[in-house]
């Protein structure tokens, strides 16, 4: 089976599984998603809508934030982990937010990538997410996914973002990447199904016997 023929099934079976998708990260403004993307790596959505709601009660914009004690950052982000970084990161974006930007959140990859503590793919969360504009991030869970399901032999989340943005239409990026996420978590998790147990995996590989081992 081509990969484009293996797409449109994915794309089919998600959209009939996921007529909706909500955001996983809680946030209500684009501030606020910024650095609640930021809180989200190497932890888990619900530690991070855990842990925001403290934080957003002092600081929601920007402007708040830089006047928080960087302590006090790193007390209530402690949960999520690697929270020096975090909290360094989180103070230093917005004072970049504050001088550069009149403390508005820009609407561009490369100035969202500029800012300490913003890859690629959480410029690409905000640009999606906040903005509306049509982005794929991926992630380390996408990034199995799509090897498990035959869509990519790419090596890093880099070149499988390519390999997707090719397969799926524009205009579907925003909710498929979502999509994605969601199906992951519930049907095809990290240490179970290995690429042979779940109803994607076994339409886009029927004859597939062995384990998939993701390549990082």
């Amino acid at each position: 089976m081509k990969r484009s023929e293996k797409a449109e099934i994915i794309h089919q079976t998600l959209n009939k599984i996921y007529k909706k998708v909500p955001i996983p990260l809680k946030h209500r403004n684009k501030f606020e998603l910024v650095i609640a993307v930021l809180l989200s790596a190497q932890c888990t959505d619900k530690r991070v809508n855990q842990v925001t709601p403290v934080l957003f009660k002092k600081a929601n914009t920007a402007i708040k934030m830089i006047k928080i004690p960087k302590n006090t950052i790193y007390k209530i982000i402690r949960p999520c982990g690697l929270a020096p970084q975090k909290s360094k990161a989180i103070f230093e974006l917005s004072r970049i937010l504050v001088k550069q930007f009149n403390g508005k959140v820009p609407e561009s990859f490369e100035e969202l990538e500029k800012l300490p503590g913003v890859g690629h793919k959480t410029a690409s969360v905000v640009m999606s997410q906040g903005f509306g504009h049509p982005a794929f991030p991926v992630d380390t869970h996408i990034h199995r996914l799509a090897q498990r399901w035959g869509l990519t032999n790419g090596k890093n989340v880099t070149q499988t973002e390519n390999d997707l943005k090719k397969l799926f239409p524009k205009n579907s990026w925003n909710k498929l990447h979502l999509q994605i996420i969601f199906y992951g978590r519930e049907y095809c998790q990290a240490r179970s199904c290995y690429g042979i147990e779940c109803k994607i995996c076994k339409v886009c590989n029927p004859k597939r016997k062995t384990k998939i081992i993701t390549k990082k």
